[in-house]
């Protein structure tokens, strides 16, 4: 009887942890104010308004004058003597956001910003995240490669949602003109043109390519909504190792003659289109495009006559372990001096060069130091100066946190012109002559400064947000901690967030969200309430995210650690932090640890259980790229390389499941176009086949990210608690 009461008192206090966890999104709502400014500038760039809000319902107008910081408010735009504006309608209007489900053909989108401030591009993943794809200038275009059915998000500066897009299977051009994804305007949906036409109407370049056999995959949607028997989908699915097309580019004269151009300099380039981009010289004297070869080991910027067809090397880049050309190839052309500016990791840092475009030789590196340059904002070419965001320049800083800094192109006059501890976020006035500057910490809410651009000056504190309701809520703040990884010298940054109902005399079960993707870094350095976090630590958890070597931002070392060896997910340097952690947190319990992650995050969460089962004991995994030789080809052979060898299979996840120790519960969306979903059974058969014991739970009609759906986050919640906290 005893027993049978303890188990009935354990059931009613779990089930209260559970509402107490399932609530909280709704009781934590609304409660954080002055956290959002968004400048409306005036005509002739000397002043601006914007709103605020003062409290749940409540909300004032700011007028400020941007010489001198003089600061009126009002309670309507009327009282501060201006008219009122249909864009505060359009400003405050929320969007309803939607995350990727799927993964379809090649496509593209192609962006149009009409407004007079610059957007942010994030790309929104399978699990909600948003990942920043950098940003588009005001009045400028960029052209984004994407894939039909992925979502984007475009934002401003300070964050401000301000439109949403699926891409389909053809290309689109959008123009930004802040009226929100309902009035955006599609100029046109239709493929790419067929060929680049010379600026003086001479010639056309096209690419020439014989066609290969595309991988396809078969998706069984096993209770469709639009009817009873299951239904077949086929889908285009290139995996690593793959046959690719080689293109050829062919010039088309005005009188019809056609040149090939000799394929000796580009004979093996990353593509799954069969198309080669190409950018024209003003004066049509030649014309330049990018030659990725396949491994991701030798990049090329090549120029070609139109006369002639031949071809010459204007930058060649190298690597021993591999190129990251989707985030590090920027470059900005100077026609008129017949120069580049070019972005490398030559030095083992991301910096900038500026190559004379005629000899192909370096004139000379503008930017340098243990620091890498994380995004160009604006190249000024009649002052020579390039304007970008930076990290790593303070050593008392997180180096993760991104700063405004300008240099010269000679490599002169570097400066920092935003200064608060945080992670920073930038928007220019129309003239440029000043900025807002909103910074952040995980463990810090928002503050806006408006800031003079000739010095980075402070004109005035805009606001500083409130987040007293929250805490006074339940909510705790998230805790920064920074530890040595492996090698005891290299720091490594993470957070620590506990439950509202924290005691410190307990001791608790540590869970760490993990995502180890070697395209970015993912520890939280802007504030957020982390919802995700925070449901799963109201059930009695200690959680943990942070950054272990292999991830990006860190410089080419700390990076090349994922190279042919994904399954190392930073583990060493992950175990290493959490355990020191916990030599000054003594209610961090250590013999009950757990680890979940989805996608990427799938394939470490599920690796932690394979390989280091000393120490993590529970691990959920939801659609894990469980063996990189499944998964897409251009994020898989990115960092494992190519040809396909024996480290594909050393990082194999179904290949190494005979190794697994602890409680494992696996989850796939029967629906995912994103990871083949096959990846996950293929595990579970090797699981069935070593005989190992294993929780399985496929979610139908659902795709990629499937833990994150209702059914998905509650199985996971509970299979964490029973293995935890028994």
């Amino acid at each position: 009887m005893k027993s049978i009461l303890l188990l009935l008192l354990s059931t009613s206090a779990m089930a209260a942890d559970f509402e107490q966890a399932l609530t909280l999104p709704k009781r934590i709502e609304n409660l954080v104010f002055r956290d959002r400014v968004k400048a409306n500038w005036l005509p002739g760039g000397q002043s601006f308004w914007y709103r605020v809000q003062t409290g749940p319902k409540n909300h004032e107008f700011v007028l400020i004058q941007a010489d001198t910081g003089e600061r009126k408010t009002a309670a309507s735009l009327k009282a501060l003597g201006l008219p009122e504006q249909e864009a505060l309608k359009s400003s405050t209007a929320k969007i309803e956001l939607r995350r990727t489900s799927r993964t379809g053909e090649e496509s593209g989108l192609k962006f149009i910003n009409q407004l007079d401030a610059d957007v942010d591009l994030f790309w929104v993943n399978q699990q909600g995240e948003h990942v920043r794809y950098g940003g588009i200038r005001a009045g400028a275009e960029r052209e984004q490669h994407t894939f039909d059915g992925h979502v984007w998000l475009i934002t401003s500066r300070t964050g401000e949602h301000l439109a949403i897009i699926e891409a389909g299977p053809l290309m689109q051009t959008l123009i930004i003109d802040g009226k929100g994804l309902s009035k955006a305007k599609e100029e046109a949906k239709k493929p790419r043109e067929p060929g680049f036409r010379s600026p003086d109407g001479t010639h056309i370049v096209t690419s020439e390519a014989t066609p290969v056999t595309r991988r396809q995959i078969t998706i069984v949607d096993s209770a469709p909504k639009d009817g009873v028997q299951p239904k077949l989908k086929v889908i285009d699915y290139i995996k690593p190792g793959d046959p690719l097309p080689k293109p050829q580019m062919i010039i088309t004269r005005k009188d019809g003659q056609k040149i090939r151009v000799p394929t000796d300099l580009y004979p093996n380039p990353f593509t799954e289109s069969g198309k080669l981009d190409v950018t024209w010289s003003p004066d049509s004297r030649e014309f330049y495009f990018n030659y990725n070869q396949r491994g991701h080991q030798l990049y090329r910027i090549l120029a070609a006559d139109p006369q002639t067809g031949a071809v010459r090397i204007i930058i060649e880049e190298t690597s021993k372990t591999f190129i990251d050309y989707t985030h590090k190839t920027w470059r900005h052309w100077l026609h008129s001096t017949r120069e580049l500016l070019w972005m490398s990791e030559h030095d083992g840092w991301c910096h900038l060069y500026l190559y004379d475009t005629q000899t192909g030789h370096v004139k000379n590196q503008v930017t340098r130091g243990a620091w890498p340059v994380r995004e160009v904002l604006h190249v000024d070419g009649t002052k020579h100066q390039i304007w970008f965001l930076a990290s790593g320049l303070r050593k008392s800083e997180d180096p993760y946190h991104l700063h405004l800094c300008r240099v010269n192109f000679d490599g002169s006059g570097l400066q920092q012109l935003t200064q608060g501890d945080g992670n920073h976020h930038i928007e220019f006035s129309p003239n440029r002559d000043f900025f807002t500057d909103t910074y952040s910490r995980a463990d810090l809410p928002p503050i806006h400064e408006l800031r003079r651009s000739r010095d980075g000056s402070l004109v005035c504190e805009l606001e500083k947000a409130d987040a007293s309701k929250l805490l006074a809520a339940g909510w705790t703040m998230p805790e920064r901690f920074v530890a040595k990884g492996r090698d005891g010298t290299t720091d490594i940054h993470g957070i620590l967030i506990k439950p509202s109902h924290f005691d410190p005399a307990k001791k608790y079960p540590v869970i760490e969200d993990i995502y180890a993707g070697p395209h970015s870094a993912f520890t939280p350095k802007d504030f957020g309430r982390l919802l995700n976090q925070h449901i799963l630590a109201e059930l009695g958890f200690i959680i943990v995210k942070l950054d272990g070597m292999g991830t990006n931002h860190r410089g080419k070392a700390f990076h090349d650690v994922c190279w042919k060896n994904i399954k190392d997910a930073g583990f060493p340097d992950r175990i290493a932090w959490i355990k020191a952690a916990a030599q000054t947190r003594p209610w961090m319990d250590l013999t009950r640890v757990g680890i979940y992650g989805g996608s990427a995050g799938g394939q470490n969460a599920m690796r932690a259980l394979l390989d280091h089962h000393d120490f993590y004991h529970v691990a959920v995994a939801d659609c894990g790229c469980h063996d990189n030789r499944m998964d897409k080809i251009w994020w898989n052979e990115q960092w494992m390389g190519w040809p396909v060898d024996e480290s594909y299979a050393r990082s194999s996840n179904k290949d190494d499941a005979h190794k697994l120790e602890g409680h494992l519960l696996l989850i796939v969306g029967e629906l995912d176009t994103n990871v083949d979903p096959a990846t996950t059974t293929q595990v579970v058969g090797a699981l069935q086949k070593a005989g190992k014991t294993f929780d399985f739970m496929p979610i139908i009609g659902t795709g990629h990210g499937a833990a994150e759906t209702p059914y998905g986050s509650r199985l996971r919640m509970e299979f964490l608690v029973r293995h935890l906290k028994p």
